[in-house]
């Protein structure tokens, strides 16, 4: 079968690589003709484990290439997915949908035979209807079908995510455009995923409440983990108590900082703006979204406390370890390092920070903060080192090492990788989430 997969970011990227390791016949189409012929020699726009090995392997393979015109990356394409970033509309906090319209109307004007229209990119409930529309406003001649089939890739993990799912959801609304999505996933549905058939309005919605209801296991977690600090209990300790009940799970259950990368932030605004536009109000999704941003300025405020307050910090300086939202990404967005940062710049700290993947991404969104070529380039001379994100690289830091290069012995885990009794037992002040 072949497939276009318009729009060449981090899903329709990982998306298209898998869907030619499966054997269909994949074009990746992307206006960017940058970001095109970079792709062409091999070179990639995201950092995503694996993925420049798997789309070596399949351009050699002949079942991916890519291309800038979307009228030629069309031709012949039996499933034609949308793929294209859908961001925060600036000022109100809906998608912003204009670049899923701009594909429709190309296609619509593009199409040279019978296709199926998949919705991958993140879109509110409805849009599916408004695309349909569009591609038939374009005139053509041809059968399609609109499809909803949202993505629920990791960012790190995202290849393993999408060859081994925990479902497949199909928003479709006829026969054709079913029996083309199964095609489309034979290779999975062969080995059992599951797949589950809804209307394309339950399967546009399935996305934003999933991401809204694990965003608000991260902040009910961390909301646990500030009751654990008042009344002496340990927050890993609650976590694993109530994960193992099953109705519960232990995913999502790990106190920090606060959510942030490329979809809870802007999929619980747009699932707000939704349920306002219906007047159908989420008042907990609400408090989540409110409380996630309180988080991030509070671990700043964290952070100054344990270098004395406010006052006593001007002038001194922290290490930051880790900037990107996660660990095995490169990806900024909204990442908590960003609003820690600013807190600590107000406060008149200077900042030095390392991540393994992150620092070019971070640079123009941290102009405050001085990049370093390693941790322990970034802790000599720090009053307080913090690990604001769980890279591998930090989990065996030389305490030793580092006691004798920073200006003073004092540890902020704000991801909770260290046992307090060992980093204490180091000569360490030890400061971490949730527990005493």
């Amino acid at each position: 079968m072949k497939i276009a997969m318009v729009g060449s970011g981090y899903v329709g990227l990982v998306s298209g690589a898998c869907f030619a390791d499966f054997g269909h016949d994949v074009v990746c189409i992307d206006k960017d003709t940058t970001k095109i012929e970079r792709l062409r020699q091999g070179k990639m726009p995201i950092y995503e484990p694996g993925l420049d090995a798997l789309v070596e392997g399949n351009v050699k393979a002949g079942r991916l290439s890519f291309t800038s015109d979307l009228g030629e990356g069309i031709k012949g394409a039996q499933a034609i997915f949308i793929a294209v970033g859908t961001p925060s509309r600036r000022g109100d906090g809906h998608a912003d949908l204009s670049f899923v319209h701009a594909v429709a109307r190309e296609v619509g004007k593009c199409l040279t035979n019978d296709a199926v229209v998949v919705t991958k990119s993140t879109v509110p409930v409805g849009t599916g209807d408004e695309v349909e529309r569009i591609i038939a406003a374009g005139g053509t001649p041809y059968r399609f079908a609109v499809v909803s089939n949202p993505e629920f890739l990791r960012e790190g993990a995202a290849i393993g995510d999408f060859k081994r799912p925990d479902r497949i959801v199909i928003g479709a609304e006829d026969d054709f455009a079913r029996e083309v999505m199964r095609e489309v996933y034979r290779p999975l549905f062969l080995n059992e995923s599951p797949i589950l058939f809804t209307s394309r309005r339950s399967s546009e919605l399935i996305k934003y409440a999933a991401n809204a209801f694990l965003a608000t296991k991260i902040t009910f977690i961390n909301e646990m983990a500030d009751l654990c600090e008042k009344v002496g209990a340990d927050v890993q300790d609650v976590a694993r108590g109530i994960g193992m009940d099953k109705r519960i799970g232990g995913k999502f259950l790990h106190a920090g900082p606060g959510y942030g990368g490329s979809c809870f932030p802007k999929d619980t605004l747009a699932l707000l703006k939704t349920a306002e536009d219906f007047e159908s109000p989420v008042r907990i999704v609400e408090a989540v979204v409110k409380a996630n941003e309180s988080r991030k300025r509070a671990m700043g405020r964290k952070v100054l406390d344990a270098l004395g307050g406010a006052d006593a910090a001007r002038g001194k300086k922290v290490a930051m370890l880790g900037l990107t939202f996660k660990p095995n990404t490169d990806d900024m967005r909204d990442s908590p390092a960003i609003a820690i940062a600013q807190t600590l710049a107000d406060a008149g700290v200077s900042i030095a920070a390392y991540d393994p993947e992150g620092m070019e991404q971070a640079r123009p969104l941290m102009p405050q903060v001085t990049m370093c070529d390693s941790p322990y380039a970034a802790i000599e001379g720090a009053d307080a080192t913090v690990i604001v994100t769980e890279w591998d690289a930090f989990r065996a830091l030389d305490l030793a090492r580092v006691k004798c290069l920073a200006r003073a012995p004092v540890l902020v885990d704000l991801r909770n990788i260290y046992k307090p009794e060992f980093v204490r037992a180091a000569g360490f002040e030890f400061v971490s989430v949730g527990r005493v």
